[in-house]
């Protein structure tokens, strides 16, 4: 009976050992594969925030030039300068829109999946939720110059431009005073949006050395 018992309780060890060992090697697996998941999403995220970094970068330098151009078309408007109407040529190209399309895809990924919870350091997932949150400011940056260029300059150039002025040597604008005061809005919505587009590589920049 006693022979029997111990074999028995043998027998129970062995299962339970056996049980032990399977769901540790599991656990084992299943966390390695997680690991190995989570490698993949912060290469993916290294790699899109370094895209968006390169596309500010570039914005910035347009947007730099843009707030120069604008700063030397100020004074000529409502002036009697004899360059007026090769000079304010400038204006069409300041109402040219500087984009910004952050490549998020990972990031939303990461957040609809429920795979965010796979990035188990509090620090870095805060840094990477802060830095996707810092886009809202650029975007918003970028927005209002464009709903001015939409809403303003474009109405100005449909009812207040006579083109064949232009063929003259002369000014195409009718009215330079109204015209002058949009300039000083655009001028000021570039300075706001090169604000945002330097805040925002500093923040690639952050994101970027955490990640590695």
């Amino acid at each position: 009976m006693k022979k029997r018992f111990t074999y028995a309780l043998g027998e129970i060890l062995i299962v339970i050992i056996g049980i032990s060992l399977a769901f540790s090697l599991n656990k084992c697996s299943e966390d390695h594969k997680n690991e190995a998941q989570k490698q993949q999403y912060i290469n993916s995220l290294e790699q899109d925030i370094l895209a968006d970094k390169t596309q500010l970068e570039n914005n910035l330098q347009q947007i730099v030039q843009k707030v120069e151009m604008s700063s030397a078309i100020l004074p000529v408007l409502g002036s009697n300068d004899p360059q007026k109407s090769t000079k304010l040529r400038g204006i069409y190209n300041i109402a040219q829109l500087t984009i910004f399309t952050p490549k998020d895809f990972t990031y939303q990924a990461l957040v609809n999946s429920g795979d965010l919870k796979l990035i188990d350091d509090l620090e870095l997932k805060k840094a990477i939720e802060k830095h996707y949150a810092n886009y809202k400011s650029i975007t918003d940056a970028y927005k209002r110059q464009e709903a001015i260029n939409k809403d303003y300059l474009g109405n100005y150039f449909i009812y207040n431009t006579d083109y064949d002025l232009m063929q003259e040597g002369k000014s195409p604008f009718k009215d330079e005073k109204l015209l002058k005061n949009m300039m000083q809005a655009v001028r000021g919505s570039f300075i706001i949006k090169k604000t945002a587009t330097e805040n925002g590589i500093k923040s690639c920049d952050s994101i970027l050395k955490i990640l590695k």
